[in-house]
């Protein structure tokens, strides 16, 4: 094999490498969007992106954490121990809502201007109203 050809194949093997390198970390930089969804399936749905579900905050209390709506989420990558060989971790920090119903002037709850509240009102309008 001739200069030519040894330099064509070393130009190929590395853009080859080039591009699996960089697919692995398009995959984890791109996490789902998980906000409105239940916690227990958006927590599903980061760990099968391969990426670590992290509850950073949470408000409310009156529903059990796998039943709270994700209200909004942020990736993060954590980067290992100092003097270590160990590997980042891609986390995706989750906030919780776990309020059962709307906020009124005696108990709290979701913002009225909220798609649950939305919601919420728009169901007790519609059995009122039918019965």
């Amino acid at each position: 094999m001739g200069h030519q050809g040894l330099g064509a194949v070393l130009v190929v093997s590395a853009t080859s490498v080039m591009m699996l390198l960089s697919s692995g970390v398009a995959q984890a930089g791109s996490p789902p969007n998980v906000v409105g969804q239940k916690y227990s399936d958006a927590s599903s749905a980061i760990s099968g992106a391969g990426l670590r579900p992290v509850v950073s905050t949470i408000v409310g209390d009156q529903k059990a954490r796998p039943d709270c709506l994700v209200a909004s989420q942020e990736a993060r990558t954590v980067p290992p121990p100092e003097n270590s060989s160990g590997k980042a971790t891609d986390e995706v920090l989750v906030s919780l809502n776990c309020y059962s119903a709307a906020a009124s002037a005696k108990a709290p709850g979701y913002s009225a201007a909220s798609p649950e509240a939305k919601a919420i009102a728009a169901a007790a309008k519609a059995s009122s109203s039918s019965g």
